[in-house]
């Protein structure tokens, strides 16, 4: 969840630092600085796009890069737009990105266009994002933004990549960052309430040059990574995905533990189950909310579990949270809210962010279990993906993106890669695996 974009932006935290908070710092970041539109005016020729792309990806001066610029994104926009989306005629399709994203984001726009759409283009730089903090007045912050409010009143499909890099805004405070993500929360507001459908690439693995500095690996390794995962039977995962909901909503506690010292219980009995498969099919329009957003490579079954209800202990290993290393941290909950915390290394840096955070920043706010097979992670690097089969997601603080009450710039996605999970004392995932469930192999 996948807006930020998760959407972002979070947990380790990822690129997506909260899915919502993605989503905020791409619209709020990018909306007005560059735009194409099918209505009278030409989209950009091939030969530009391709120039300026490979123009910013020069700055990172590796052959790995260019590797990068020159991938045929086509049939990956086939899928987005046609099968994904689903992009009807006279729909308007936003589209986001940044300017390494031109190549891919051009071919999105020719597919929506070949399907009848109306594509816009709405494209930043990681410079013009950090210039709009040390260049705009703070005074400003809390202001709803105007243009990303009118665009969210007549688009009809976001499609967007987790492209921004967390570097970008190191030294900027805090409280700056939350404020914007809370000035913000109309337009998320009235996507909802519209029931535009969202699709989100990158689920942590969007391969920026930071994010593969900071997972040991080159771009094109997590690239391979990224649209791998994407290349699924997506019916095979429409049938793992119906059959663990149907375990979560029949149910009544989840248990979760793992070897690190992660014991947790939490009750989830009469919450709604969401599983994002891929793809955005009639039922989940009609059902609206969280069934309206994919994140890819997609496979997850999430909830919002019973307030309070949250009782245990939560070990994070190795992980990111924006853009540092966060080394053994320790979370007791009780009544379903942070108590104590502790961890090896990184805890300053991560506490900084948790003090700036507004209410609701201490509750156990979602849960959420990978049902993607075809996502091939490498063993011994901190790559802890929402979706590869097995994972297990705890999330801390926003979960607006997952049908929760709390809207906020500040989340924390814990990802237990070798954990386990048990409904009612039904297993569902052992050791990092999925279970054998009604229809539903191994994995």
């Amino acid at each position: 969840m996948s807006p930020v974009p998760g959407p972002s932006g979070v947990r380790s935290q990822t690129p997506l630092a909260n899915r919502a908070a993605w989503f905020l710092l791409v619209a709020g970041t990018f909306a007005g600085a560059a735009g194409c539109s099918d209505s009278g005016v030409d989209l950009p020729r091939t030969s530009r796009a391709t120039a300026v792309a490979r123009d910013s990806t020069r700055a990172h001066s590796d052959n790995d890069s260019e590797s990068i610029g020159r991938r045929d994104y086509r049939p990956i926009a086939e899928k987005l737009v046609g099968q994904i989306a689903a992009v009807q005629v006279g729909e308007v399709v936003w589209l986001l990105g940044r300017d390494d994203d031109l190549p891919l984001l051009e071919d999105l726009a020719v597919e929506v266009q070949k399907r009848g759409g109306a594509p816009l283009m709405t494209v930043g730089t990681e410079r013009l994002r950090r210039r709009l903090y040390d260049e705009v007045p703070a005074d400003y912050d809390t202001m709803p933004p105007e243009a990303n409010l009118r665009l969210a009143g007549i688009v009809d499909v976001i499609i967007g990549t987790e492209s921004g890099e967390q570097r970008t805004l190191a030294g900027v405070p805090p409280a700056r960052i939350e404020a914007r993500s809370r000035a913000d929360a109309p337009v998320l507001a009235l996507l909802r309430k519209r029931g535009v459908r969202s699709v989100w690439l990158g689920s942590g693995l969007y391969p920026s040059a930071e994010r593969a500095e900071q997972l040991g690996v080159s771009r094109r390794e997590l690239a391979d990574m990224l649209y791998g995962g994407i290349d699924v039977d997506y019916e095979q995962l429409q049938r793992t995905g119906e059959a663990i909901r149907q375990v979560l909503e029949a149910g009544n506690e989840v248990r979760i533990t793992a070897p690190n010292g992660t014991d947790l219980r939490v009750r989830v009995d009469g919450r709604p189950v969401y599983v994002s498969d891929g793809i955005i099919s009639a039922e989940d329009r009609r059902r609206g909310g969280p069934a309206t957003s994919v994140w890819l490579p997609a496979g997850e079954v999430y909830l919002v579990p019973a307030p309070g209800s949250a009782e245990g202990v939560l070990v994070t290993d190795d992980d990111v949270f924006g853009g540092k290393r966060l080394e053994g941290l320790r979370l007791e909950f009780k009544q379903g809210r942070v108590v104590s915390m502790t961890a090896k290394s990184g805890l300053e840096a991560f506490k900084a962010e948790y003090d700036a955070a507004g209410r609701g920043k201490d509750v156990l706010s979602a849960l959420d279990f990978g049902i993607n097979p075809g996502l091939k992670l490498p063993t011994g690097k901190p790559i802890h993906s929402w979706t590869r089969a097995g994972m297990v997601t705890v999330v801390v603080g926003d979960n607006a993106w997952a049908g929760g009450d709390i809207n906020m710039g500040f989340g924390l996605f814990t990802h237990l890669g070798n954990g386990s999970a048990e409904v009612d004392s039904r297993a569902i995932v052992k050791d990092g695996k999925l279970t054998a469930l009604d229809g539903v192999a191994a994995r």
